[in-house]
Protein backbone atom coordinates (compact mmCIF):
# COMPACT_ATOMS: atom_id res chain seq x y z
CA UNK A 1 0.00 0.00 0.00
CA UNK A 2 2.98 2.08 0.76
CA UNK A 3 4.67 1.87 -2.65
CA UNK A 4 1.34 2.38 -4.46
CA UNK A 5 0.48 5.35 -2.54
CA UNK A 6 4.42 6.03 -3.36
CA UNK A 7 4.07 5.91 -6.60
CA UNK A 8 0.51 6.99 -7.02
CA UNK A 9 1.94 10.23 -6.21
CA UNK A 10 4.55 10.39 -8.41
CA UNK A 11 2.16 9.48 -11.21
CA UNK A 12 -0.39 12.53 -9.98
CA UNK A 13 2.50 15.15 -10.22
CA UNK A 14 4.50 13.74 -13.28
CA UNK A 15 0.11 14.22 -14.79
CA UNK A 16 0.09 17.57 -13.40
CA UNK A 17 3.56 18.77 -14.94
CA UNK A 18 2.74 17.34 -18.46
CA UNK A 19 -0.60 19.22 -18.38
CA UNK A 20 0.81 22.23 -17.52
CA UNK A 21 3.58 21.89 -20.68
CA UNK A 22 0.41 21.41 -23.05
CA UNK A 23 -1.70 24.13 -21.52
CA UNK A 24 -0.30 26.82 -24.05
CA UNK A 25 -1.13 23.91 -27.34
CA UNK A 26 -4.69 23.49 -26.20
CA UNK A 27 -6.17 26.35 -27.20
CA UNK A 28 -5.90 29.56 -24.47
CA UNK A 29 -6.01 32.17 -25.19
CA UNK A 30 -3.29 34.74 -24.84
CA UNK A 31 -4.33 36.67 -22.25
CA UNK A 32 -5.59 33.41 -20.17
CA UNK A 33 -1.96 32.28 -21.06
CA UNK A 34 -0.79 35.71 -19.31
CA UNK A 35 -2.81 34.73 -16.10
CA UNK A 36 -1.13 31.64 -15.84
CA UNK A 37 2.08 33.07 -16.24
CA UNK A 38 1.35 35.56 -13.64
CA UNK A 39 -0.25 32.89 -11.10
CA UNK A 40 2.76 30.37 -11.30
CA UNK A 41 5.05 33.74 -10.33
CA UNK A 42 3.32 34.57 -7.72
CA UNK A 43 2.60 30.78 -7.13
CA UNK A 44 7.10 31.04 -6.10
CA UNK A 45 6.59 34.12 -4.39
CA UNK A 46 3.92 32.23 -1.74
CA UNK A 47 6.77 28.93 -1.62
CA UNK A 48 9.11 31.50 -0.56
CA UNK A 49 6.51 32.82 2.42
CA UNK A 50 6.05 28.96 3.30
CA UNK A 51 9.15 28.03 3.82
CA UNK A 52 9.19 30.75 6.55
CA UNK A 53 5.95 30.70 7.75
CA UNK A 54 4.89 27.11 7.10
CA UNK A 55 8.23 25.14 8.27
CA UNK A 56 9.85 27.57 10.36
CA UNK A 57 7.02 29.39 11.82
CA UNK A 58 7.54 32.81 11.69
CA UNK A 59 4.46 34.83 10.38
CA UNK A 60 6.28 37.54 8.13
CA UNK A 61 3.75 40.48 6.69
CA UNK A 62 6.73 41.87 4.67
CA UNK A 63 6.83 40.01 1.55
CA UNK A 64 4.42 42.63 -0.12
CA UNK A 65 7.20 44.76 0.28
CA UNK A 66 10.17 42.40 -0.72
CA UNK A 67 8.12 41.36 -3.62
CA UNK A 68 8.12 44.93 -4.89
CA UNK A 69 11.45 45.47 -3.76
CA UNK A 70 12.99 42.49 -6.37
CA UNK A 71 10.53 43.51 -9.10
CA UNK A 72 12.43 47.59 -8.75
CA UNK A 73 15.94 46.47 -8.49
CA UNK A 74 15.34 44.13 -11.40
CA UNK A 75 14.27 47.16 -13.55
CA UNK A 76 16.15 49.33 -12.33
CA UNK A 77 19.57 47.70 -13.22
CA UNK A 78 17.54 46.57 -16.76
CA UNK A 79 15.87 50.11 -18.01
CA UNK A 80 18.04 52.46 -16.03
CA UNK A 81 21.49 50.82 -15.47
CA UNK A 82 21.53 49.05 -18.81
CA UNK A 83 22.34 45.52 -16.84
CA UNK A 84 21.79 42.39 -18.92
CA UNK A 85 18.98 40.37 -17.80
CA UNK A 86 20.53 37.46 -16.03
CA UNK A 87 23.03 39.32 -13.64
CA UNK A 88 20.27 41.66 -13.14
CA UNK A 89 17.59 38.73 -12.22
CA UNK A 90 20.67 37.50 -9.80
CA UNK A 91 20.99 41.07 -8.05
CA UNK A 92 16.96 41.46 -7.97
CA UNK A 93 17.46 37.95 -5.22
CA UNK A 94 20.59 39.14 -3.80
CA UNK A 95 19.47 43.01 -3.22
CA UNK A 96 16.25 41.39 -1.64
CA UNK A 97 18.02 39.11 0.57
CA UNK A 98 20.42 41.51 1.89
CA UNK A 99 17.46 43.86 2.85
CA UNK A 100 15.87 40.97 4.64
CA UNK A 101 18.53 40.02 6.47
CA UNK A 102 18.54 43.76 8.00
CA UNK A 103 15.19 43.69 8.45
CA UNK A 104 15.64 40.30 10.08
CA UNK A 105 18.53 41.26 12.66
CA UNK A 106 16.34 43.59 14.61
CA UNK A 107 12.37 41.88 14.02
CA UNK A 108 13.15 38.28 14.50
CA UNK A 109 14.55 39.10 18.03
CA UNK A 110 10.69 39.09 18.97
CA UNK A 111 8.17 36.40 18.58
CA UNK A 112 5.15 35.44 17.93
CA UNK A 113 2.52 38.41 16.74
CA UNK A 114 4.98 40.79 17.65
CA UNK A 115 7.16 39.99 14.91
CA UNK A 116 4.31 39.87 12.54
CA UNK A 117 3.03 43.13 13.86
CA UNK A 118 7.24 44.45 12.80
CA UNK A 119 7.02 42.78 9.39
CA UNK A 120 3.35 44.89 8.34
CA UNK A 121 5.17 47.86 10.11
CA UNK A 122 8.29 47.49 7.47
CA UNK A 123 5.60 46.91 4.32
CA UNK A 124 3.67 49.92 5.26
CA UNK A 125 7.08 52.15 5.52
CA UNK A 126 8.41 50.29 2.18
CA UNK A 127 4.65 51.44 0.39
CA UNK A 128 5.03 54.99 1.55
CA UNK A 129 8.91 55.06 0.50
CA UNK A 130 7.65 53.91 -3.00
CA UNK A 131 4.94 55.88 -3.38
CA UNK A 132 6.49 59.39 -2.20
CA UNK A 133 10.31 58.83 -3.94
CA UNK A 134 9.21 59.77 -7.38
CA UNK A 135 12.83 59.16 -8.47
CA UNK A 136 12.80 55.78 -7.38
CA UNK A 137 9.51 54.66 -8.16
CA UNK A 138 9.09 56.70 -11.07
CA UNK A 139 5.95 58.69 -9.98
CA UNK A 140 2.97 58.53 -11.58
CA UNK A 141 4.77 57.10 -15.42
CA UNK A 142 6.01 54.24 -13.35
CA UNK A 143 8.95 51.97 -14.09
CA UNK A 144 9.42 50.47 -17.65
CA UNK A 145 10.85 47.25 -17.29
CA UNK A 146 12.69 45.59 -21.01
CA UNK A 147 11.64 42.18 -22.12
CA UNK A 148 14.66 40.18 -23.17
CA UNK A 149 14.66 38.58 -26.51
CA UNK A 150 13.94 35.16 -25.77
CA UNK A 151 11.28 36.31 -23.56
CA UNK A 152 9.09 38.48 -25.90
CA UNK A 153 6.83 35.64 -26.97
CA UNK A 154 4.05 35.14 -24.50
CA UNK A 155 4.68 31.30 -24.14
CA UNK A 156 8.31 31.95 -23.87
CA UNK A 157 7.79 33.86 -20.73
CA UNK A 158 5.22 30.82 -19.44
CA UNK A 159 7.97 28.31 -19.89
CA UNK A 160 10.39 30.21 -18.05
CA UNK A 161 8.10 30.93 -14.99
CA UNK A 162 7.12 27.50 -15.10
CA UNK A 163 10.85 26.37 -15.38
CA UNK A 164 11.73 28.63 -12.18
CA UNK A 165 8.54 27.48 -9.87
CA UNK A 166 9.88 23.87 -10.59
CA UNK A 167 13.33 25.03 -9.50
CA UNK A 168 12.38 26.36 -6.40
CA UNK A 169 10.34 23.63 -5.34
CA UNK A 170 13.20 21.38 -6.19
CA UNK A 171 15.81 23.88 -3.72
CA UNK A 172 13.21 24.22 -1.31
CA UNK A 173 12.51 20.20 -0.81
CA UNK A 174 16.38 19.67 -0.68
CA UNK A 175 16.13 22.08 2.44
CA UNK A 176 13.16 20.77 3.96
CA UNK A 177 14.47 17.14 3.82
CA UNK A 178 17.91 18.10 5.12
CA UNK A 179 19.23 18.54 8.36
CA UNK A 180 18.91 22.70 7.88
CA UNK A 181 14.91 21.52 7.30
CA UNK A 182 14.62 19.57 10.22
CA UNK A 183 16.41 22.49 12.40
CA UNK A 184 13.53 24.76 10.86
CA UNK A 185 10.53 22.40 11.89
CA UNK A 186 12.07 21.83 15.10
CA UNK A 187 12.14 25.50 16.03
CA UNK A 188 8.25 25.68 14.80
CA UNK A 189 7.45 23.11 16.92
CA UNK A 190 8.98 24.43 19.88
CA UNK A 191 11.30 27.11 19.92
CA UNK A 192 12.26 26.62 23.68
CA UNK A 193 12.43 23.39 23.40
CA UNK A 194 15.14 23.93 20.25
CA UNK A 195 17.01 25.88 22.00
CA UNK A 196 17.59 23.61 25.28
CA UNK A 197 19.45 21.24 23.00
CA UNK A 198 21.78 24.03 21.86
CA UNK A 199 20.45 25.01 18.34
CA UNK A 200 20.69 28.80 17.82
CA UNK A 201 17.13 29.60 16.98
CA UNK A 202 17.81 33.31 15.98
CA UNK A 203 20.25 32.09 13.69
CA UNK A 204 18.82 29.82 11.66
CA UNK A 205 15.32 32.04 11.48
CA UNK A 206 17.35 34.19 10.15
CA UNK A 207 18.88 32.00 7.53
CA UNK A 208 15.51 30.72 6.71
CA UNK A 209 14.10 34.58 6.60
CA UNK A 210 17.12 35.75 4.05
CA UNK A 211 16.43 32.65 1.75
CA UNK A 212 12.82 33.10 1.60
CA UNK A 213 13.63 36.98 0.66
CA UNK A 214 15.91 35.84 -2.15
CA UNK A 215 13.35 33.68 -3.28
CA UNK A 216 10.37 36.35 -3.62
CA UNK A 217 13.08 38.81 -4.84
CA UNK A 218 13.09 36.59 -8.01
CA UNK A 219 9.23 36.26 -8.24
CA UNK A 220 8.60 40.08 -7.82
CA UNK A 221 11.55 39.84 -11.11
CA UNK A 222 9.47 37.73 -12.82
CA UNK A 223 6.48 39.56 -12.16
CA UNK A 224 8.41 42.52 -13.43
CA UNK A 225 9.06 41.08 -16.75
CA UNK A 226 5.57 39.40 -17.26
CA UNK A 227 4.05 42.92 -17.10
CA UNK A 228 7.07 45.24 -18.16
CA UNK A 229 5.98 48.29 -16.44
CA UNK A 230 5.80 48.92 -12.53
CA UNK A 231 4.32 51.00 -10.55
CA UNK A 232 4.59 51.69 -6.54
CA UNK A 233 1.47 49.78 -5.87
CA UNK A 234 3.50 46.59 -6.59
CA UNK A 235 4.86 47.10 -2.93
CA UNK A 236 1.05 46.89 -1.41
CA UNK A 237 1.33 45.36 1.88
CA UNK A 238 -2.62 44.15 0.87
CA UNK A 239 -0.10 41.56 -1.04
CA UNK A 240 1.63 40.16 1.95
CA UNK A 241 -2.12 39.24 3.26
CA UNK A 242 -2.91 37.68 0.06
CA UNK A 243 0.17 35.65 -0.12
CA UNK A 244 -1.01 34.73 3.45
CA UNK A 245 -4.09 33.25 2.09
CA UNK A 246 -2.64 31.29 -0.60
CA UNK A 247 -0.30 29.88 1.72
CA UNK A 248 -3.16 28.89 4.52
CA UNK A 249 -5.98 27.56 1.70
CA UNK A 250 -3.56 25.43 -0.06
CA UNK A 251 -1.65 24.29 2.81
CA UNK A 252 0.95 25.26 4.81
CA UNK A 253 4.33 23.49 5.31
CA UNK A 254 3.72 21.52 1.92
CA UNK A 255 5.82 21.75 -0.97
CA UNK A 256 2.30 21.99 -3.38
CA UNK A 257 -0.31 23.75 -1.18
CA UNK A 258 1.30 27.14 -1.81
CA UNK A 259 1.25 26.42 -5.23
CA UNK A 260 -2.14 25.20 -5.32
CA UNK A 261 -3.12 28.33 -3.69
CA UNK A 262 -1.68 30.59 -5.35
CA UNK A 263 -2.60 29.27 -9.12
CA UNK A 264 -6.17 28.27 -7.88
CA UNK A 265 -7.39 31.40 -6.56
CA UNK A 266 -5.53 33.77 -8.92
CA UNK A 267 -7.02 32.23 -11.64
CA UNK A 268 -10.35 31.83 -9.58
CA UNK A 269 -10.74 35.26 -8.69
CA UNK A 270 -9.31 36.88 -12.48
CA UNK A 271 -12.13 34.65 -13.78
CA UNK A 272 -14.83 35.78 -11.77
CA UNK A 273 -13.23 39.50 -11.75
CA UNK A 274 -15.85 40.83 -14.40
CA UNK A 275 -18.98 39.18 -13.20
CA UNK A 276 -18.14 40.48 -9.67
CA UNK A 277 -16.03 43.08 -9.80
CA UNK A 278 -14.61 44.32 -6.19
CA UNK A 279 -16.86 42.15 -4.84
CA UNK A 280 -14.94 39.00 -5.62
CA UNK A 281 -12.62 40.19 -2.63
CA UNK A 282 -15.81 38.92 -0.58
CA UNK A 283 -16.03 35.78 -1.88
CA UNK A 284 -11.82 35.26 -0.95
CA UNK A 285 -12.66 36.44 2.35
CA UNK A 286 -15.59 33.85 2.20
CA UNK A 287 -13.37 31.16 0.66
CA UNK A 288 -10.72 31.76 3.61
CA UNK A 289 -13.51 31.24 6.76
CA UNK A 290 -14.42 27.87 5.27
CA UNK A 291 -10.93 26.83 4.63
CA UNK A 292 -9.47 27.87 8.33
CA UNK A 293 -13.16 26.11 9.72
CA UNK A 294 -13.04 23.14 7.54
CA UNK A 295 -9.95 22.71 6.06
CA UNK A 296 -7.72 23.44 8.54
CA UNK A 297 -4.39 22.26 6.99
CA UNK A 298 -5.05 23.56 3.52
CA UNK A 299 -6.02 21.64 0.38
CA UNK A 300 -3.42 19.73 0.70
CA UNK A 301 -3.72 18.60 4.16
CA UNK A 302 -7.77 18.27 3.39
CA UNK A 303 -6.53 15.82 0.42
CA UNK A 304 -4.20 14.04 2.78
CA UNK A 305 -6.60 13.18 5.53
CA UNK A 306 -9.50 11.78 2.75
CA UNK A 307 -6.40 9.80 1.52
CA UNK A 308 -5.42 8.51 4.80
CA UNK A 309 -9.42 7.64 5.79
CA UNK A 310 -9.70 6.04 2.80
CA UNK A 311 -6.91 3.81 3.25
CA UNK A 312 -7.94 3.01 6.65
CA UNK A 313 -11.99 1.95 5.29
CA UNK A 314 -9.66 -0.39 2.54
CA UNK A 315 -7.38 -1.67 5.92
CA UNK A 316 -10.88 -2.15 7.87
CA UNK A 317 -12.20 -4.54 4.99
CA UNK A 318 -9.58 -6.35 4.25
CA UNK A 319 -9.78 -7.09 8.00
CA UNK A 320 -13.59 -8.15 7.61
CA UNK A 321 -12.52 -10.47 4.80
CA UNK A 322 -9.80 -11.78 5.99
CA UNK A 323 -11.81 -12.81 9.59
CA UNK A 324 -13.34 -16.18 9.47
Amino acid sequence: MEKLEKYGKRAFFALLLALAIALPWIGLKLYQLRVLTLALAWAIAAVSLNLILGYTGQASLAHGAFLGIGAYTFGIFTERVGLNFWPSLLIAGLVTAFLGLLVGLPSLRTKGPYFAIVTLCFNVIVFKVFENWTWLSGGIQGQKVPCPSFLTQRWARYYFVLGALLLVLVVVRFIVKSLLGITFMSIRSNENLAEATGINSFRYKLLSFTVSCFIVGLAGALLAVENQHLDFTVTNYAYSFNLLVYVLIGGAATLSGPVLGAVGLYYFLDYVEKSLGEYRFVLFGFILIVAIIYFPRGMVGGLSRLWDWAKGRHASYRAREVTP
